[in-house]
């Protein structure tokens, strides 16, 4: 829980990120939702928040975070009652949309079988009843956040590295076709994601 308040008071940073979603994490939060649907979104982030908001806020540092998971429109309003309380008005944007669990019949429909990797069987044929149902957002809604003026951008499933890519497009004013430094970015992106990847 240190983590973000020792990075904003430890050196110059312009973007604090966060990845706070797991495929296990994503199960956690569904049952977290079916007990209180106003849930759904890693708790602990709030925490943290609590602690740095207002210093992000004096240094112009920008939050960015997939913490929303499963109600990223949840935590957004969260986070403004912090705010409220803490006397600071930091402007929160929130990316949804990648939700399909309330479409998948439809998209079944349509002809999309959800072929499972290993097995190679359809969801249909698996029986099996989904909890949680998501799409990877890449980082460009992070992106026109950022160009929009928004101080916190909150997620649910955006790629690990898009919390890099996302801010890095905003700062350096990079376009869609910015090849090789988005590769750069998603690089660092995953990296900071999964250390040991870089570790061993």
């Amino acid at each position: 829980l240190s983590a973000a308040k020792e990075l904003v008071e430890g050196g110059e940073i312009h973007v604090l990120t966060g990845d706070y979603l797991a495929e296990l994490t994503m199960a956690l939060l569904f049952r977290m939702k079916m007990k209180a649907p106003e849930k759904g979104y890693a708790v602990s982030f709030l925490k943290q928040m609590n602690d740095v908001m207002g210093p992000c806020l004096d240094k112009n540092i920008k939050i960015v975070a997939n913490a929303g998971g499963l109600n990223p429109k949840g935590l957004a309003q969260e986070l403004q009652t912090i705010a409220t309380e803490l006397g600071i008005c930091p402007k929160i944007a929130y990316i949804e949309g990648d939700d399909l669990l309330p479409r998948i019949a439809d998209l079944q429909n349509q002809g999309e079988a959800f072929v499972h990797l290993d097995k190679g069987i359809s969801l249909k044929e698996a029986g099996a009843m989904p909890i949680t149902a998501n799409a990877y957002f890449g980082g460009w809604g992070v992106t026109r956040a950022l160009e929009a003026g928004a101080d916190i951008v909150i997620g649910g499933r955006l790629a690990d590295a898009a919390l890099v890519s996302g801010p890095c497009a905003w700062k350096f004013g990079w376009k869609e076709d910015d090849w090789d430094r988005l590769a750069g970015a998603y690089a660092a992106g995953h990296i900071i994601e999964c250390g040991t990847q870089a570790t061993g």
